[in-house]
């Protein structure tokens, strides 16, 4: 019998899930246009592959299911610290005025499509956690047009002020949905600390480009 696909995916990905479970709540990671090098790109994708095919071979599904999400915190954490090294490619995003852009663009979707949670801007990527509203026609906003209308607008802008062309954004953003109140604080806390750990602030209240709804605490 052939191995079924699993769930795991590499987690910067063209398209967000079109199927949303209704309040649920998302940690989102989006990124500048060519800010991973191509050769870290391709040992990265590569280290997934691996880690799927490992996790294919477990028989026992609820293990297969437990290795999958430890792979997935795993792997996002090797994503997100070739993010923080900043090693190479562009970094617009430390210029005040266009982090400035970016945080108006997501307060202006809080209590109107989406329940904002927290984020922080860093130099070349944006990590918010967001739970979408209910629309008055019914259902829930939608997670891709939520971040595509972040993205769209905050990229118009601030290639105007940085007198470019071109893409802004990387295509593929890295989503993951939130499944219980424990969980959350970790993800919170995650995003709160990033300027911190990146070496950026002292205390993740010291960062301007920061937001949580609950305090810094």
């Amino acid at each position: 019998m052939p191995s079924q696909p699993l769930e795991y995916k590499i987690f910067y990905r063209q398209h967000l899930p079109h199927i949303q479970p209704a309040g649920a709540t998302f940690f989102v990671t989006f990124r500048l246009a060519e800010s991973i090098p191509t050769t870290a790109i391709e040992r990265l994708y590569e280290e997934a592959l691996m880690t799927e095919r490992r996790i294919l071979q477990i028989k026992s599904k609820p293990e297969q299911q437990q290795e999958m999400v430890l792979a997935k915190k795993r792997q996002f954490a090797r994503w997100d610290a070739v993010l923080d090294a900043a090693a190479c490619g562009p970094n617009w995003l430390s210029q005040p005025v266009v982090a400035r852009v970016v945080s108006e663009a997501i307060y202006y979707h809080d209590n109107r499509t989406i329940d904002l949670d927290c984020f922080c801007i860093m130099s070349n990527h944006v990590h918010v956690v967001l739970t979408p509203l209910e629309e008055a026609a019914g259902g829930f906003f939608s997670l891709s047009r939520i971040l595509h209308s972040i993205k769209s607008y905050s990229a118009n802008r601030a290639n105007r002020i940085i007198g470019r062309e071109g893409r802004f954004w990387q295509h593929e953003s890295y989503d993951h949905y939130v499944r219980d109140p424990e969980e959350l604080r970790r993800i919170r806390r995650y995003v709160l600390d990033n300027p911190v750990k990146a070496g950026l602030a002292d205390t993740c209240d010291r960062w301007a480009w920061s937001y949580c709804k609950y305090g810094f605490s």
